[in-house]
């Protein structure tokens, strides 16, 4: 008589088939008689879960400034905000895996004293970071209000250049470029080019003066000259009547006529209320530069190098224009406050203010360069755009204009000339 060998293995398989249930029944009821484990376990991946939010307060002083002389400059409604808010999609994409969210709060109002409250309000819940477009004076007070919070303003707006220094606040730093920094990038394009002689033309305002001082340091600091100096008054009431085109044709010759012989027409209009006047109409066949012709810019809507052209096109698919200067500014407020967040691993107020201050801090910015806060007074060093209408035309600083420490301290006051007291404390 024969038997198969698979007649000789059925019943050992089928006995372990049984040992087996019995042991996976033994192992249930073993997991069934530990809860209290069970429940640590469950508690631990609910704490990896948790996310961490972090909300960025954006303030912002409306104004009744006249409208721009152009109506292509004139500024959207969301100028700024939409900046901020493209870098809060960004920095929310790294957050993702970091177990962060940031959140954008906005407040405008024409009255300073609802800005303060605003900003006391948000920073005594625990929110201690804003992002201003706010005039110096209203910076200053929002500034001295919050001295004694975990707080952090960043300036995204005022270009003056004393925020930086005599009137420095610790709990404040820059995103916007100084006027020194604008005008030292101008002037050293001026100096490369070789185009040393300059008639400065200067506005009736206060800010127009500003930037008449920083193109005459940066004209010194360079080795220029400006031969000559005017002032020009203007009625702004009557600029869009009828027959102003020729009133101008007519007007801007005559004031530029028998100036001394000079190189570039330098003009200091920081409201851009004139200056676009001067090209193609002075006395003498002379490239414009500062307000308007050559002007410098911490961003353009045409830049495209170094990543830029991806960067644009996202803000282009979010806000349906274009990228301006103060969307830029603002947008690196942001992404300052995502990038401390990120590198701490922690959205602590204290522990984030300590890091925008330390050494560590860097940011990439779609400029070839990390970008970092100066230690002496809070400013981002940047490269700054020399651009026209439609293109960038180059980017300062120039080559040949070194520096011991980095060629970006070529632009703006440098820390033997720091008039700031409160971060060397």
């Amino acid at each position: 008589m024969s038997f198969g060998t698979g007649a000789w293995r059925r019943p050992i398989t089928m006995f372990a088939v049984a040992i087996s249930g019995a042991l996976f029944f033994t192992a249930l009821s073993a997991m069934a008689q530990e809860p209290a484990a069970t429940t640590g376990e469950t508690a631990q991946v609910k704490t990896e879960k948790k996310v961490d939010q972090l909300k960025i307060t954006y303030l912002r002083q409306l104004t009744d400034d006249l409208p721009p002389l152009s109506l292509l400059d004139l500024p959207p409604k969301d100028d700024g905000i939409a900046g901020a808010k493209l870098a809060i999609d960004d920095n929310n994409t790294t957050g993702r895996f970091m177990k962060q969210k940031f959140e954008l709060d906005v407040l405008e109002s024409a009255n300073p004293d609802e800005i303060i409250a605003h900003a006391l309000e948000k920073t005594a819940s625990g929110h201690g970071f804003f992002v201003t477009d706010l005039p110096g004076k209203t910076l200053l007070a929002v500034s001295d209000a919050l001295k004694d919070k975990d707080a952090v303003i960043i300036n995204a707006s005022a270009h003056d250049n004393d925020l930086r220094e005599e009137n420095c606040r610790l709990n404040v730093k820059h995103t916007a470029p100084t006027r020194a920094m604008l005008a030292d990038a101008l002037a050293q394009y001026m100096a490369w080019k070789r185009w040393r002689r300059w008639f400065l033309v200067v506005g009736p305002k206060p800010e127009d003066e500003a930037f008449a001082e920083a193109l005459r340091r940066a004209a010194k600091r360079f080795g220029l000259k400006i031969v000559e100096e005017r002032k020009f008054a203007y009625k702004p009431g009557g600029r869009r009547t009828d027959g102003g085109f020729e009133q101008v044709q007519q007007q801007i010759p005559s004031f530029t006529q028998n100036a001394k012989e000079h190189d570039v027409q330098a003009v200091a209009d920081e409201d851009g209320l004139f200056a676009e006047y001067f090209p193609y109409r002075t006395w003498d066949a002379k490239p414009v530069i500062g307000s308007a012709g050559l002007y410098p810019t911490p961003w353009h809507p045409a830049m495209e190098q170094w990543g830029a052209t991806q960067f644009q096109n996202r803000f282009r698919r979010l806000a349906n224009r274009r990228m301006r200067a103060l969307d830029y500014n603002a947008w690196g407020a942001v992404r300052a406050i995502g990038e401390a967040a990120t590198r701490t691993r922690s959205t602590d107020a204290k522990k984030l203010v300590e890091y925008l201050r330390s050494p560590q801090f860097e940011l990439a910015a779609f400029k070839g360069l990390k970008l970092t806060f100066r230690a002496w007074n809070g400013q981002l060093r940047q490269p700054i755009l020399l651009a026209t209408g439609k293109l960038p035309v180059t980017v300062s600083p120039q080559p040949g204009f070194l520096h011991q420490r980095t060629e970006l301290d070529t632009l703006g006051i440098d820390k033997p000339e720091t008039k700031c007291k409160a971060y060397s404390q």
